[in-house]
């Protein structure tokens, strides 16, 4: 695969245990360009998005060409643009994941923090079209954009959102997803023996039976199905892809410099001509 565009993404992952040179990113979209002896179903010039993984064998997503096993592709959304695309796989994998976790039903109650970032429109998004009953921060200036995806509530981003969670769900909410990774600061949110998902690997503080969750997008590698619901989301609607800028691959550093400096809403795109 011919990977023309791939998101970038804050954070950090172990690597003592790669060999150099290390090749970060974990998500891509780009065209078909070769297809192995024993593949069906895919044709040289399928438009596609991918899943990659740094620590595998076959690498991460920032290269020109990426070898990408069947399960962790599928075609890209109808009407979407590559770039588009290459922001679904990896926070739209790790929304799924969130969501199957909780197993929320109808009318449960999930808080999300980090709402106006990326992984935070997916998580709101899915969970209301689930049903779900949602209440989402926001900053001042983020407000729009996050009542755009729909939540049930939105409160201020800060220090204060436990307390303002809990003057809406006095019992506190049946689940938290964490994406902007405030830890301590939120758990108060939660009910007595709710769940707490975390993105960043947190184990939790024990409180009130409350079960801590840390999601690992990496065991969602070759998850077909998952890839091809987050299609169809797209497709209808449900889900909405967002770009902050395209930049050329010789730019990689300046857009992690640019990410981890804060108020990015959408992903950056590395392109490869």
């Amino acid at each position: 695969m011919n990977p023309t565009d791939t998101g970038v993404r804050a954070g950090q992952r172990d690597s003592s245990q790669a060999s150099p040179p290390y090749v970060p990113g974990m998500d891509a979209a780009g065209v078909i360009d070769e297809i192995g002896p024993d593949v069906s179903g895919w044709e040289v010039g399928d438009e596609v998005m991918a899943m990659a993984l740094p620590l595998s064998t076959h690498g991460g997503a920032y290269v020109q060409e990426l070898v990408a096993p069947v399960g962790s592709f599928t075609r890209i959304p109808r009407g979407t643009s590559i770039e588009e695309a290459s922001t679904i796989p990896m926070n739209g994998l790790t929304a799924l994941q969130i969501l199957s976790r909780a197993a929320l039903a109808p009318a449960q109650t999930l808080a999300v923090t980090g709402a106006a970032g990326l992984l935070g429109n997916y998580v709101v998004q899915l969970a209301r079209a689930a049903g779900i009953t949602v209440i989402a921060d926001a900053a001042p200036k983020d407000e729009p954009l996050v009542r755009s995806l729909g939540p049930d509530h939105v409160v201020p981003r800060g220090a204060s959102f436990a307390r303002d969670v809990r003057d809406l769900v006095p019992d506190g909410v049946d689940a938290l997803a964490d994406a902007s990774v405030q830890q301590d600061e939120v758990v108060d949110a939660v009910s007595d023996g709710g769940a707490f998902f975390s993105v960043r690997g947190w184990k939790g503080n024990g409180a009130r039976g409350i079960r801590f969750d840390t999601i690992m997008v990496f065991e969602d590698y070759r998850s077909f199905d998952k890839l091809e619901q987050l299609r169809h989301a797209v497709d209808s609607g449900t889900l909405t892809p967002r770009v902050a800028e395209v930049l050329p691959a010789a730019r990689a550093a300046e857009a992690h410099e640019r990410l981890e400096a804060g108020g990015t809403r959408g992903r950056f795109v590395l392109t490869w001509e």
